[in-house]
This record gives C-alpha cells, sequence and structure tokens, in this order.
C-alpha cells in the first residue's frame, strides 16, 4: 500500500499549488480521501474530505473557497487545488485513504507560502 504526495514547495503569498496523491496496492475507489496538514508544534487536522464517488466533498473553515479537493478513481489519484494561499497555509500536508477497516496515510509534503 503507498499514498504519494507531490506538488509542494514554496510559494508566495496569494499564490497557489496543486497537491497530488498517487495511491497504489489498494481499491482506491472504495476509500475515502482526506488532506490534513501539521503545522509547525501543532496537531494535524484535516482539511479537506471527499467520499468514494466523489459526490460529497466537505472543508474546514480556514480554507473554504480556496482549496478544492477531487478524485480520479480510474488513474486511483486525489488532488488539492489550493489557491489564494496565506502564510497560515504552510504545513506538511498529508494525503489519507480511509475506508471502515483501515486507514492509510503518505509520507507528507511539505508546503511553504512566504515572500
Amino acid at each position: 500500500v503507498q499514498l504519494v504526495e507531490s506538488g509542494g514547495g514554496l510559494v508566495q503569498p496569494g499564490g497557489s499549488l496543486r497537491l497530488s496523491c498517487a495511491a497504489s496496492g489498494f481499491t482506491f475507489s472504495r476509500y475515502a480521501i482526506s488532506w490534513y496538514r501539521q503545522s509547525p508544534g501543532k496537531e494535524r487536522v484535516v482539511v479537506a474530505g471527499i467520499t468514494t464517488t466523489g459526490g460529497r466533498t466537505d472543508y474546514a473553515d480556514s480554507v473554504k473557497g480556496r482549496f478544492t479537493i477531487s478524485r480520479d478513481n480510474v488513474n486511483n489519484m486525489a488532488y488539492l487545488q489550493m489557491n489564494n494561499l496565506e502564510p497560515e497555509d504552510t504545513a506538511v500536508y498529508y494525503c489519507n485513504a480511509w475506508n471502515s477497516g483501515d486507514d492509510y496515510w503518505g509520507q507528507g509534503i511539505r508546503v511553504t507560502v512566504s515572500s
């Protein structure tokens, strides 16, 4: 089982990044997908989630209207489009796949928002 995040990096405030999560080793379409983030000295928190079919999405209030989660069940990919980034969005971002019996995590990818 693998979840591999990509697309992070350094971006200026107001900029955009698109994170990708490549899944393998399990039946991706049967798992809900979430993106979490952890800032230095803080707990890991969920920022966005999407159901197995993509029919429903949810967002933390802090990112609502700026971030968009999506998934591609054909290619076993999940995405987090992040627009209008703020310094407070600086964190390590993690992809998570969950169903009633399993919980998988990626290794995380760093996003730094700074001028």
